[in-house]
């Protein structure tokens, strides 16, 4: 039987809001990974209006 995978916000691996460690946990990467990406993705210019839409859409656990 296949167990799905759910994606949510983190409570014990968070800096503001468990978003990149939620990320973390679902692909099996370190979250200071995701946050440097994310840091790269938000200089580009979207990073902040897609970081609030994953905090709004996103569940905490």
């Amino acid at each position: 039987m296949t167990k799905i995978k759910k994606l949510y916000r983190s409570t014990h691996d968070r800096m503001i809001a468990g978003v990149c460690g939620g990320l973390g946990d679902y692909f099996k990467v370190d979250p200071t990974i995701i946050r440097v990406a994310w840091v790269v993705f938000g200089l580009a210019g979207a990073g902040i209006l897609a970081y609030l839409l994953c905090l709004i859409i996103i569940p905490e656990r």
